[in-house]
């Protein structure tokens, strides 16, 4: 297992394919095995990136805080080590703040563009993630105090289980991946987990959107219930000449869910122009 010394860690990755590099960016505690339903499509074509965030998977998990920026410097750090100077550049959920916040600070990395799941935050913005609210516990109008008390008390376990029975719409899939949530509660652990949740709450990207100038598609499922569409609306309003594509049934993690269909946009996306 490849591993690069960034930004103070120890990141994990792979590289599978030839083509135009195309660097895909894991959720919340995802990693680089995620993809798996992508990768027999996408590395036909491309040079495929894939790799562990800080605090998740193989990747260290530091018990200190970090933010979006950290995170985005650390996949330009990557893209450096494999003198990689320009990039497709694919987010998830998290990996779409994190792609965000590439795009935004480094715009001459960036070949092309894909959001999926994707969070805004910005003035008034954060009750769209009303999912990931219910998920920890928080109240609707909750206050930062509130919100560091719950964060300080956390069960891991717990947490998990509700955030995958949120992420899929398929009960089939919902039952046989919520007992595999707690093996994944053990292997990220508290350290890896509140170090996301710190960086997501830090980073507001709202009213730099208007500046990104590179291709961008922008992918949500019409039902998600840990992201609400509505942030997916909102980033494809602001990003100039964005395309959005809502898939009909698709939940938070619909690239496992209707892969076919995922693929298929992403793919059609990459290849146009």
């Amino acid at each position: 297992m490849p591993r690069a010394f960034i930004n103070g860690v120890n990141i994990c990755y792979n590289i599978d394919g030839s083509g135009e590099p195309l660097f895909l960016i894991q959720g919340l505690t995802g990693g680089r095995n995620d993809w798996f339903f992508q990768m027999r499509s996408l590395k036909k074509h491309y040079r495929v990136v894939t790799f562990d965030n800080r605090g998740a998977g193989s990747t260290d998990k530091p018990d200190e805080s970090y933010d979006i920026r950290t995170m985005a410097d650390d996949t330009i750090g990557l893209m450096d080590h494999l003198k990689v100077d320009r990039a497709h550049i694919l987010g998830m959920s998290l990996g779409s703040l994190i792609a965000q916040e590439i795009v935004i600070n480094y715009p001459d990395r960036i070949m092309k563009l894909i959001l999926v799941a994707a969070i805004v935050y910005g003035e008034g913005m954060r009750e769209i993630t009303e999912g990931m609210r219910e998920a920890l516990g928080l109240r609707e109008n909750y206050s930062e105090e509130e919100a560091r008390n719950v964060m300080n008390n956390i069960d891991v376990t717990e947490y998990f289980a509700k955030v995958t029975g949120l992420s899929f719409n398929k009960k089939l899939i919902r039952m046989m991946l919520i007992p595999l949530s707690k093996i994944h509660a053990k292997r990220i652990g508290r350290e890896g987990l509140m170090g996301q949740l710190h960086a997501s709450s830090t980073c507001e990207t709202l009213d730099k959107l208007h500046t990104i100038k590179a291709p961008t598609l922008v992918l949500t499922g019409a039902e998600d219930k840990v992201v609400s569409p509505q942030s997916s609306e909102m980033i494809a309003d602001r990003i100039p000449n964005a395309k959005l594509v809502k898939v009909e049934g698709g939940s938070h993690a619909f690239y496992l869910e209707k892969p076919r269909r995922f693929n298929r946009e992403v793919l059609d996306f990459l290849r146009d122009g």
